[in-house]
Order: C-alpha cells, then structure tokens, then sequence
C-alpha cells in the first residue's frame, strides 16, 4: 500500500510539474471589462480567459492585474508575455501580436427616453440642438461630432466619470450621454440598485463606433518559447466559445449581476 501511494504522489508530481507556467496581465481599472475587485482580478474579459484557461489544462496560467500604461511598457520591453485587452493598433503597437478578437465593445449614445421619442439612428445628424455628456478628457465622438461642436451644432457637457454623467442624464440637466455601452449598463444597475435610477428613464441610442479588444501577445517571443503552442490552443478554445455563444452568455451574467 506505501509503495502504491509513493507511486500515485510521484505521477501526480510529475503532472503538476509537466504544466507550463503563463503569467497573463489585464487592465486593473477598466469595469466592467477588466478589473479589481477585494484585490482580485475580474470582469467580462477575465471571467472568459479563465474558462480559457480552464480548457487548456496543459498549462497553469495565472491572472494578474497591472495599471494600463505599466501593463503597454512591460510589454514592450518584451518583461511580460500577453496582455488584455488592447485595441488593434498594429502601427501604434508593434510589440504585439492581435489575431482574434475575444469579443466587440461599442460606444454608443444613451438618451433620455423624451428625447428618443423620435427615433435618432444616424450619428450625429440626428442629435444636432442637444446637449451631449461626455467624460473628462475622452476623444469619443468621431470628427464629424466635434466638427458639428465646433460649429455650435451640437453642445458638449464634460463631467469626470461615468456615474457623475449618467446622474446628469437621470436629472434631465443633458440629453444623452456617449461613452462604452456596456459600462454604461453597469453603472445604470449600480444606480439602479442604489435606488438613484428607476431603470426606465434612459435608452439607448445610436452605435457611434466599434473595438474589439483582444489578449495582446509580444511580439518577440524569445523569452517565452511555449508562445506558438499556447496561442494556438487558446485561439482554438476561444473560437469554440465565441461560436457556441458561451462569450455572449458571459457578457449577459456579468452585466445582469
């Protein structure tokens, strides 16, 4: 009996020991999407790379949060192998590597439900005489949009924050409000259940652009020699996810938290 459990301990030691290790780095601010929260990471993004993971048994990979811009200098230093989740700026960011996109993030515009009462599907046509919120400091819009600002057109309002602008927008103070349509649905559900929005008042409007994001890989993989063999498997089962509709069920759980 000694000799069988002295036996089982080493096949399990050598299984453990047959697992690569991966460090993965994600975004530590960017909710819903990429987050901490009681200091560990989490978000739609991170809650579809560990089922990933899961799938991929022959390596032990471990998720850890970084500051963006610290996460886009390591990276580039060639310090750490992957990286979520980067817009595909291939001139921008040639350090690295973008193949399949996890999933689609649009910016769209949320209104007050008066002001949709006449549909507004064209941006931003069809929002000229309004008053639009928007966050401290973000480019969002398009050139259209700034140029029909700068012509007085439209009238822009900026507020530091995604909740400080939805608050704005619940009150009636501006029209509508840009920005990420999922963050946007989260922060409704946290005032929602704050008892600061009715969860009626505010609709959505028109799709103004899109992104993808992606899990970023360095593009020189000298110091990570498992790269080829870890991104073809995790492009594989990141397929399988996205075709069986399992990334989309992520997305609707986590939002409806």
């Amino acid at each position: 009996m000694k000799t069988l459990i002295a036996v089982l301990c080493v096949l399990i030691s050598l299984g453990v020991q047959a697992q690569t290790q991966v460090s993965i780095y994600g975004d530590d601010a960017y909710p819903p999407y990429s987050f901490k929260d009681k200091g560990k990471m989490t978000g739609i993004y991170t809650v579809v790379l560990q089922e990933i993971f899961q799938q991929m048994p022959e390596y032990r990979v471990s998720i850890e949060g970084y500051p963006w811009k610290r996460g886009l200098k390591e990276i580039e230093q060639g310090k750490i192998f992957a990286l979520y989740p980067p817009y595909k700026r291939v001139k921008e960011r040639p350090y690295m590597e973008y193949e399949e996109p996890i999933l689609d993030e649009q910016l769209v515009v949320f209104c007050h439900e008066k002001v949709l009462s006449t549909p507004r599907t064209k941006w931003p046509d069809d929002y000229y005489g309004l008053t639009i919120g928007n966050n401290s400091g973000f480019a969002a819009g398009g050139d259209a949009f700034w140029q029909a600002v700068k012509r007085g057109d439209i009238k822009v309002e900026e507020t530091k924050g995604t909740s400080k602008n939805l608050l704005k927008l619940i009150a009636g103070r501006i029209d509508c409000y840009m920005n990420d349509g999922l963050s946007i649905q989260w922060e409704l559900k946290a005032l929602q259940n704050q008892g600061k929005y009715n969860g009626l008042s505010v609709k959505k409007g028109a799709v103004i652009s899109s992104e993808q994001g992606f899990l970023g890989f360095a593009t020189d993989g000298s110091k990570f020699p498992y790269k080829d063999t870890f991104k073809e498997k995790f492009h594989a089962v990141l397929n399988q996810m996205k075709s069986s509709g399992r990334v989309q069920q992520v997305i609707d759980e986590f939002i409806a938290q």
